[in-house]
């Protein structure tokens, strides 16, 4: 599980496609990990595979995850979010995040506003159920709170620090982001 508090950013390093899916080795500053350790790569779950202390890491993403996801598409040298999964005797700053991308939107408007940003997001049909005005969204791995909510789009606040601290200081106006709408919407719809 995780919370959707961003800890670093990493630069990927290297892709190498297989028959099998895609191996992609990340730089990182992390220096306790572990081979098996569970990592939010700008919203996705993935498994260290392999590691360096304080340097890289490296995942495999499946066809599964290639298909939910942006990942098809990662190259050398762009940027990911990076959490790891929360200990738990940890703070619980953000909100449930569990890692699952449900679907792959677009950035279709930014705009600063005094010392803050608003950014819109596609909302694809499959999610408009799963989102509130004042709820809870995860983008890229980042928990973030629904300003607002119309049918085919949503909008976010972003304040300076999640700006600069994550990859959305590096996004423009028809990037792919991933969504993770909120696992208790999702339990809720079930009940019905």
């Amino acid at each position: 599980m995780f919370t959707g508090i961003v800890e670093a950013t990493g630069e990927v390093r290297e892709v190498v496609d297989d028959e099998d899916g895609r191996r992609v080795r990340i730089g990182a500053p992390f220096s306790d990990l572990e081979a098996g350790q569970s990592i939010s790569v700008s919203g996705a779950c993935l498994t260290v595979e392999a590691f360096a202390d304080g340097e890289w890491f490296e995942v495999f993403l499946a066809r599964e995850t290639l298909d939910r996801t942006f990942f098809d598409r990662l190259t050398e040298g762009a940027t990911v979010n990076l959490e790891r999964a929360m200990p738990a005797d940890g703070r619980f700053d953000g909100h449930i995040v569990q890692g699952h991308v449900d679907a792959t939107a677009e950035i279709v408007g930014i705009e600063r506003e005094r010392g803050d940003w608003t950014f819109s997001f596609s909302l694809p049909d499959a999610q408009r159920d799963y989102l509130v005005e004042k709820g809870s969204i995860t983008v890229d791995g980042i928990s973030l709170t629904v300003a607002a909510r119309r049918d085919d789009r949503f909008d976010v606040a972003i304040i300076p620090t999640t700006y600069e601290e994550t990859t959305l200081s590096e996004k423009s106006v028809g990037d792919p982001v991933h969504l993770e709408v909120d696992v208790i919407a999702k339990y809720v719809e079930q009940l019905h």
